[in-house]
């Protein structure tokens, strides 16, 4: 029996694990394994929903084994540890796994790019719970900015920085501006909104690079108008407690900086052979095949096109990806031709908070409104479940009705500021985290 190792149950994990289902249909000569550390699958483009409190974060993520359902394909949660390509085999935390294929969908984790402090003092946006504890970090700051008399530690305490001014930034701010200016506000009565300062900083020259020049300005105009400050040619050099430093000099004082501005391979990922790129991600051939190891495929944000056009690192390129695998592992095996991958761009889809949005499909360009409620039906349409999809459609609607949940999950620590607020912990902060309490 042929054992085709999948990890990674991102999208293209996923995608790669039911195609297979599909392309091998009932042969029982072949077992296919998908691993992961985490037992459901995040639709990310969800997540700074979580932040704004317009979604519950179980309503978008779908456990695995619902998603296989009757397919034939296992499941396995546990933890890669090392991958020993000679020997064909990964070895994971609970055990040694052989392998005849393997298609390596390991994602991909923020890129610090060396800045002095942002690992240690910045808030990450990378997993469903950094959403959440992001969430739980904006309600503490509000309940103490709330009662405060001191105007200059109001003002310290409810200024947000976001750095990165991609697709993930824009999305994030904007749904913080409405939960901050659309909940908050009216509910927290020591809050006024110039107590809010949002910060977008950007360190090339525009903010959502890619898009259409303009739907890029049309989106710039609408940050603008929500008084989202959008700093451009502008870079985070250093961050410490309670701030960051730009280039130039220039320090922005605020207790939470979020850090969106990139993502690099997952570490097991840099340590494959052959060539990688800047952000560590392995060289592949047009079949996605790693060099020198044709029965190695990799796949979504671990893979960089060695001879066709490079793809940008969003959801559609894994799916693609996951599908052109599958079918090439089953040509592999059947000894028919390979299918080659080429990058075909799907269009843009990008969320400005509630009632606004840009919708970039060929030639086909629109904003506003419409753009928002399109943005809605396609992301509700791409969730995989009927249920989850009337969970968020129900999310939505009770949203746009009733007000917004504020209520905190988290045990908070203390306030680095005063003695007698506490204010979330980091996810991820060992020191913190033991204090903090479950999700």
């Amino acid at each position: 029996m042929a054992r085709i190792l999948i990890l990674g149950a991102g999208f293209a994990g996923v995608q790669t694990a039911i195609e297979l289902d599909r392309v091998l249909l009932c042969d029982s000569a072949h077992e296919v394994l998908l691993v992961s550390d985490q037992n459901h699958f995040l639709f990310t483009p969800l997540m700074p929903q979580v932040v704004s409190s317009y979604i519950n974060p179980r309503h978008f993520i779908q456990p695995i084994r619902d998603i296989r359902g009757r397919r034939r394909f296992r499941f396995r949660r546990d933890t890669v540890l090392a991958l020993d390509l000679s020997a064909r085999c990964v070895t994971c935390a609970e055990g040694v796994l052989g392998y005849d294929y393997l298609v390596v969908a390991l994602g991909s984790r923020t890129d610090y790019f060396n800045v002095p402090g942002a690992r240690e003092h910045t808030w990450d946006f990378k997993t469903l719970e950094d959403a959440v504890v992001l969430r739980e970090r904006i309600l503490d700051l509000c309940e103490h900015a709330d009662h405060t008399s001191d105007a200059e530690l109001r003002r310290l305490l409810l200024t947000f920085v976001v750095v990165g001014g991609g697709y993930t930034g824009v999305e994030l701010i904007t749904e913080m501006q409405d939960f901050l200016f659309h909940y908050v506000v009216p509910r927290y009565r020591g809050i006024a909104p110039s107590d809010i300062r949002l910060v977008v900083l950007e360190a090339t020259a525009e903010v959502l690079r890619g898009v259409h020049p303009d739907l890029a300005r049309y989106s710039r105009r609408r940050l603008d108008a929500e008084g989202i400050e959008v700093r451009t040619n502008c870079a985070a050099v250093r961050c410490f407690p309670g701030g960051v430093e730009l280039a130039g000099g220039e320090v922005l004082h605020g207790e939470t900086v979020v850090w969106a501005a990139g993502v690099r391979a997952h570490p097991l990922v840099e340590v494959l052979p052959g060539a990688h790129d800047r952000r560590g991600r392995a060289n592949v051939n047009e079949h996605l095949q790693l060099e020198g190891h044709p029965e190695i495929f990799v796949v979504g944000d671990s893979a960089a096109a060695l001879h066709a056009e490079q793809a940008p690192q969003i959801a559609p390129v894994a799916i693609d990806h996951g599908a052109i695998v599958a079918h090439n592992i089953a040509a592999l095996e059947r000894g028919t031709t390979l299918e080659s991958f080429r990058y075909s761009p799907k269009g843009m889809l990008i969320s400005l908070g509630m009632n606004y949005a840009v919708v970039n499909i060929g030639r086909i360009r629109f904003s506003g409104y419409l753009a928002w409620l399109f943005w809605n039906a396609v992301h509700l349409f791409k969730l995989v479940g009927f249920k989850k999809q009337v969970q968020v459609a129900l999310d939505w609607m009770l949203g746009s009705v009733f007000p917004r949940d504020a209520s905190i999950l988290r045990r908070p620590v203390r306030c680095p500021l005063c003695s007698e607020q506490p204010v979330t912990a980091r996810a991820g902060d060992s020191a913190r985290s033991a204090s903090a309490g479950p999700v």
